[in-house]
């Protein structure tokens, strides 16, 4: 292993001293010898990427996936650092990790899209609530004082709030809270009325019926109001059944018509 214990303070306190070892990294052609320097460093700086990956245990991601997330991000500090700079490895690394697994909770985990500005809301709320559970008891911060502390407008806080709430979404079977017979959330959901469809043909044709002559109009209700026959209305009417017959149909036709052209 080329890679030695340091003998200077990290915040990590097993952080291993690989400046030497990044040094040679960057003048080795792409072959064997360096994928191999590659790896040797890499295996060097897990247990760091572990342990920020730790820090991300309880938001509902399995540690085991964090933990190949933060190697990833921690491959990638590999891969992208340039010792000529002058900065500690660790300092451009811990970032770099931090940063991936954060893009894996926006890109993967939020069951909806959810824009950046509301994660950052919710991410500001939980931090300023944590804060505040430490030192109130017995109840849950409120709007104002986590406003106040994350110095925040109330209406910005509510929608962090939510947005808390938002990560993961409820499946439509599952069962409502205080059912005992099995009613699940998608027992709830409505649908669409066939009757709307109805509606806003019957107020569509309303001024087009209202503009036709009286005889036609009176026949049309008739028929289509009183339910009688053809037979009947001509009787009423004093006219032929037939003659009835070609009022209706064409006056139906026109009506369409007419209403085809306004809705277009």
């Amino acid at each position: 292993m080329r890679t030695q214990a340091s003998a200077k303070h990290h915040p990590h306190d097993d952080a291993p001293d690989t400046a030497e070892a990044f040094r040679e990294l960057a003048t080795l052609p792409p072959g064997e010898q360096r994928a191999t320097l590659r790896e040797e460093i890499v295996e060097a700086w897990l247990p760091m990427a572990e342990r920020l990956a730790g820090r991300f245990r309880s938001r509902g991601e399995s540690y085991e996936d964090l933990r190949q997330v933060a190697a990833l991000g921690l491959v990638k500090a590999v891969d992208r650092y340039d010792p000529e700079r002058g900065n500690a490895f660790e300092s451009y690394a811990v970032p770099t990790v931090t940063g991936e697994i954060k893009r894996h909770f926006r890109d993967h985990m939020w069951t909806l899209h959810v824009p950046r500005r509301v994660q950052d809301l919710r991410n500001r709320v939980r931090f300023a609530s944590q804060d505040l559970s430490q030192t109130i008891s017995g109840r849950r911060p409120t709007v104002a004082e986590i406003a106040e502390h994350a110095r925040m407008s109330e209406e910005d806080v509510r929608v962090g709030l939510e947005a808390l709430e938002s990560f993961t979404a409820l499946s439509l079977d599952a069962e409502l809270p205080g059912a005992e017979d099995g009613y699940s959330l998608s027992d709830a959901l409505g649908s669409p009325d066939p009757a709307l469809d109805t509606v806003v043909d019957r107020e569509a044709v309303k001024p087009r019926l209202r503009a036709l002559p009286e005889r036609e109009r009176a026949i049309l209700y008739m028929r289509f109001f009183d339910d009688m026959t053809q037979s009947r209305i001509a009787e009423q009417m004093g006219i032929s059944q037939m003659h009835v017959s070609r009022l209706i149909s064409r006056c139906c036709t026109r009506l369409r018509e007419q209403v085809m052209r306004d809705a277009a």
